[in-house]
């Protein structure tokens, strides 16, 4: 992954739509948004909930995501398309705007147990004030002697959205990390940094996702 910014968007869809957006998005919203300097990170249905369509897409920094959103939401592709995709959706506006940070010491997932997931903790300050540091030192070791494997890793950016046309969750603090894992992380916080209980996604991605 090449992003220095990354967007974990999570869409509600109407009850039996999911598959007609997957094969909406991977048939037109693949290359069109590439070609833009967009990178398609990662698309996936979300186990546990037969309406949810998670997807990761990434830039390179803010101002070139304003420029790549502007082109692509206002160009030909999206306007040919955007009453079809829009159609499959109840909401579109749950989105985490991130940046990745290099974790030291983790692994890639394959051969590891479990299916892909995404683990998000809700914090009470920005995860760079002690909890990024507390996870790298001591969490994320002790998923790793669990069995658990951690690809990427992610944390709250705080810049502004210049694109208001997509909103995303603003106010909200968060470190999320991407891999997998045999059971379900359990956590033990013991300075009280987290705001509410975590949340785990359980993911298969679609066909032409690189996040596998």
């Amino acid at each position: 992954m090449t992003s220095h910014v990354v967007e974990l968007r999570r869409y509600t869809l109407h009850p039996g739509a999911r598959d007609t957006l997957v094969e909406l998005f991977e048939r037109a919203f693949v290359e069109s948004q590439e070609i833009l300097g967009i990178e398609l990170i990662g698309l996936c249905r979300d186990l546990d909930h037969d309406d949810r369509f998670v997807w990761l897409r990434g830039f390179t920094d803010m101002p070139a995501r304003e420029q790549a959103l502007r082109a692509f939401y206002g160009g030909p592709v999206w306007a040919e398309h955007r009453d079809a995709a829009n159609a499959t959706m109840i909401d579109s506006d749950d989105v985490y705007l991130l940046r990745p940070v290099e974790i030291a010491g983790t692994a890639p997932s394959e051969g590891a147990g479990g299916p892909l997931g995404v683990t998000i903790y809700h914090l009470e300050e920005p995860a760079e004030a002690g909890f990024l540091g507390w996870f790298q030192d001591h969490l994320a070791p002790q998923l790793i002697d669990s069995g658990a494997a951690i690809d990427l890793v992610f944390v709250t950016e705080a810049a502004v959205n210049t694109f208001p046309a997509l909103p995303v969750r603003e106010g909200e603090r968060v470190l999320a990390w991407i891999g997998r894992a045999a059971e379900t992380p359990a956590l033990h916080d013991p300075r009280g940094r987290l705001a509410r209980p975590p949340e785990h996604l359980r993911l298969q991605p679609t066909r032409r996702s690189r996040l596998r």
